[in-house]
């Protein structure tokens, strides 16, 4: 599927639910994608990627950021505290702050270096026990912790359950993020990014539906 007719879903999607044009940011998910395919959607002007592993992303952006210019990278798999210092060197945003330790690790980094990308708290929706993120009953005691680290979260990001309906993760985390005053909502994938912006999502992150499917290399 190509970007621009995700380009008009999204488009038709923000007009359904009576959102102005532009108010949804979309995330083209160019993890383990061949160097041609992310050059093509470059090349068709988008300038907004997200990447799940951050030395995937130091192999290939920097010199993408040279040749195409300006860009946004948003950092969307788990983030290993040990990667931290790179990726903030890396990235325009995380969305995958999901645990004391790497809020602690962040913070530190911000005084060392005065600044962070913005930051989205992984809600864990669906307390699935193998799933990173803050369950939602302890997203109000990890914020404060955040906000007394100097840390100021923009919004909430999750990833439903497998299987399940998605809106009611959807729902969930839009009620989260407005109870604590918070903007930014990034949810929704390929399958289900016209659900997330009917429930006011900000960010959506869509990657096979764009670039093809994916070939990962074996471990």
């Amino acid at each position: 599927m190509a970007l621009a007719e995700i380009l008009n879903r999204v488009r038709a999607a923000e007009r359904t639910a009576g959102r102005s044009d532009g108010s949804v940011t979309l995330i083209a998910v160019s993890k383990v994608q061949p160097a041609d395919r992310v050059e093509r959607v470059l090349a068709e002007g988008h300038r907004v990627f997200g990447e799940n592993y951050v030395q995937e992303a130091a192999g290939k952006w920097p010199a993408w950021r040279d040749s195409f210019g300006p860009l946004e990278l948003h950092m969307i798999g788990p983030l290993q505290t040990n990667k931290a210092k790179l990726a903030i060197d890396l990235f325009d945003a995380i969305h995958t702050l999901d645990r004391p330790s790497l809020a602690q690790k962040l913070a530190g980094l911000q005084q060392a270096r005065g600044s962070l990308p913005r930051l989205f708290i992984q809600v864990n929706t669906g307390e699935e026990p193998q799933k990173a993120g803050v369950l939602p009953a302890d997203l109000s005691a990890f914020l404060r912790d955040c906000q007394a680290m100097d840390l100021s979260p923009v919004g909430l990001m999750c990833i439903p359950p497998e299987g399940e309906d998605s809106a009611p993760h959807f729902a969930l985390l839009a009620r989260m993020a407005a109870d604590h005053g918070l903007t930014g909502l990034s949810m929704g994938m390929s399958g289900d990014f016209e659900s997330a912006i009917a429930h006011g999502a900000t960010h959506i992150r869509v990657g096979s539906a764009i670039f093809g499917a994916r070939t990962y290399s074996p471990a």
